[in-house]
This record gives structure tokens, sequence and C-alpha cells, in this order.
């Protein structure tokens, strides 16, 4: 019987070349996770971000559809968004419409700009970046407004 394995060429017709077998790629074991780069964790914040946003325009229809139905309940859900909790919870929440925002643009110009493209992993940098500009001048004020007192 001919031998067959992995590199032989002994299986092969009289006459044809010698072709080394190419073993097979290695297989990743099951349940690990795709690691991808940037454009993984662009994909997972925008997808967190936008979730994160359409909750809060939820609640915000609910306690402002309120004012038709008992103006003295919405008064108490308005005097609850008064506390540093919720002060905190406004901050993350300007995060994460500029976050979603800048993406969305790096999205825009990925989608119809070959350059962008080809520049993927940067354009996120970029819009990291900016992100931390904009909220370097958002957060102090914030802070200083639920914090401080000022008003």
């Amino acid at each position: 019987m001919p031998d067959t394995t992995a590199g032989s060429v002994a299986a092969q017709p009289a006459g044809s070349p010698a072709v080394p077998r190419v073993p097979a790629p290695r297989r990743r074991p099951a349940g690990t996770v795709y690691r991808g780069r940037e454009g993984m964790w662009s994909w997972v914040l925008h997808r967190i971000t936008g979730t994160a946003i359409y909750f809060f325009l939820l609640v915000h229809i609910l306690d402002t559809a309120l004012v038709r139905l008992s103006p003295s309940a919405y008064n108490a859900v308005i005097d609850t968004y008064k506390t540093p909790i919720m002060g905190l919870g406004e901050t993350a929440l300007v995060a994460a419409i500029v976050l979603h925002a800048f993406n969305g643009l790096r999205i825009i110009l990925v989608d119809f700009w070959s350059f962008a493209t080809r520049h993927q992993r940067a354009l996120f940098w970029v819009v990291v970046a900016l992100w931390v500009v904009t909220m370097a001048g958002f957060v102090p004020e914030q802070f200083a407004h639920v914090f401080g007192g000022a008003s």
C-alpha cells in the first residue's frame, strides 16, 4: 500500500510533478473571542454608546410625558435628577453622545472616501483624541456645576 501521509509524493500519478502537501491551517480553540484591534473596539463602542443613548431617550420621553399626567410626579422626578449621582450620569451621557457622534463621522468617511478606508486605524485614534479634548472642556464645568453648587 502506498504511503499517503503529509509531505509524501508516493500517492501521485507517475509523471506528475511532486507537490508537497500543505499542512492545514491551525484552528483556534473553540470559545475564543475575536481579538481585533481598533476596528473591533470602534464597532463595540459604537453599539454600546448607541444603545445607551437609545435607553436615555426612552427614559427622557417617559419622564417628560409625566408633565401631562401629573405635574407633581413630573416635579418629583426632576428633583431626583438634581443629585450628584445623576450629575455623573449626565457626564456619562455626554461622553457617550460625543463618542458616538465622532465615531459616526469616522464611519461616514470610511464608507464614502477611499483614503479613509486605507487609514481606519489612524482615524480611530483621531476620534479618541477629539473625544478626549471635547470631554476635557466639558467635564470640569460639569463637575463644578454638580459638586460646586454653581448655578
